[in-house]
């Protein structure tokens, strides 16, 4: 409802960020939305109006929300700020996509549909590029079989240090398509996610981190760029299960080594970064920023406390899977 007026807001979006879930208010600003046990961020959103984010549990809650009036000072800034770059997608089009969509064989059929929508700003004394979106972006991810509409915070990137950073919210849509084209996608899917994120954080959550293929290992205290493997990740100086509130909480104080030992890294990756070509593990990097909560879907809060690097950082939105997508078996 409208925040000043407490008038309902017919046709609002109502979403789980992440997930395939959504749906809109009817004419009395009422809305039902069915979520399986775990974690979601519900985003709450209507034109002319600031969007608001709900952490929310996948059991029975009556929520009341009240959307303000946005402000459109914002857009306007964007539209004339003097760092804005008339030929942006000309010179950064490709860089963005590469950095945000991907450059892994996934990528290859994953389609921006709305670049228009770009705003490319270049910062020259930090030598940074940051990429804003005046509306939501349409991704058509024909390799899993997903429709995206992404509302892209930003896109920030610094040259001096090859590092970027990206956040917003996304809600999946099933495709339609032939039974061929749903085998593919059904493959595809299970490919993208053993070894993933997300796999590993549904395992770190069930205490199943060997069966399905994980080790994890800490920088040395004692020797730089060595890094230690854990014998109990679940030791309570890590890993602790909330039997009042069913979460996870993991922390760790030291860059961590992430390795998956089930399928070895695509060929491409080892091309790009000049690796060995026989190499059988693929290894990513955290760096915990502050204590995460894992909820059984394997959604965690905050999300900006994670840093990764690695397999992990090569696989942008392209490989990316809702957390409400469940293999159909436990692990190749």
């Amino acid at each position: 409802m409208d925040a000043q007026t407490k008038e309902p807001l017919p046709s609002a979006s109502v979403f789980a960020q992440n997930t395939t879930k959504g749906t809109t208010t009817d004419t009395a600003g009422n809305f039902s939305l069915y979520l399986d046990k775990g974690g979601y961020e519900i985003i709450f959103s209507f034109s002319g109006y600031n969007s608001k984010t709900i952490n929310a549990e996948g059991s029975n809650q009556e929520l009341t929300v009240e959307l303000s009036k946005a402000d459109n000072t914002m857009t306007e800034v964007i539209i004339k700020s003097s760092n804005e770059l008339e030929d942006g997608w000309e010179r950064y089009g490709d860089f963005f996509l590469k950095h945000f969509i991907g450059a892994t064989p996934l990528a290859d059929s994953c389609t921006l549909l709305n670049p228009q929508t770009l705003k490319f700003l270049y910062f020259k004394k930090s030598d940074r590029l940051k990429i804003l979106a005046t509306e939501p972006l349409q991704i058509a991810n024909r390799s899993l079989g997903y429709d995206l509409r992404y509302e892209l915070d930003s896109f920030v990137y610094y040259f001096k240090t090859d590092m970027n950073s990206y956040r917003g919210l996304c809600l999946y849509t099933e495709m339609d398509g032939s039974p061929e084209e749903k085998q593919m996608w059904k493959k595809n899917r299970g490919e993208a996610y053993y070894g993933s994120r997300l796999h590993f954080l549904r395992s770190y959550y069930d205490s199943t981190l060997k069966e399905n293929g994980f080790t994890v290992d800490v920088l040395s205290k004692t020797r730089t760029n060595k890094f230690d493997r854990l014998a109990n990740p679940y030791d309570t100086a890590y890993y602790f299960y909330e039997d009042s509130t069913g979460n996870v909480d993991l922390w760790f104080p030291v860059k961590a080594s992430i390795s998956y030992y089930k399928k070895a890294p695509a060929k491409e990756y080892l091309q790009q970064y000049k690796l060995p070509m026989d190499a059988k593990i693929q290894i990513s990097y955290v760096d915990l920023l502050d204590g995460i909560t894992i909820k059984p879907n394997g959604y965690f809060f905050d999300q900006k406390s994670w840093v990764n690097q690695g397999y992990w950082s090569w696989k942008n939105l392209a490989d990316q899977l809702p957390y409400d997508y469940e293999p159909d078996h436990l692990s190749p």
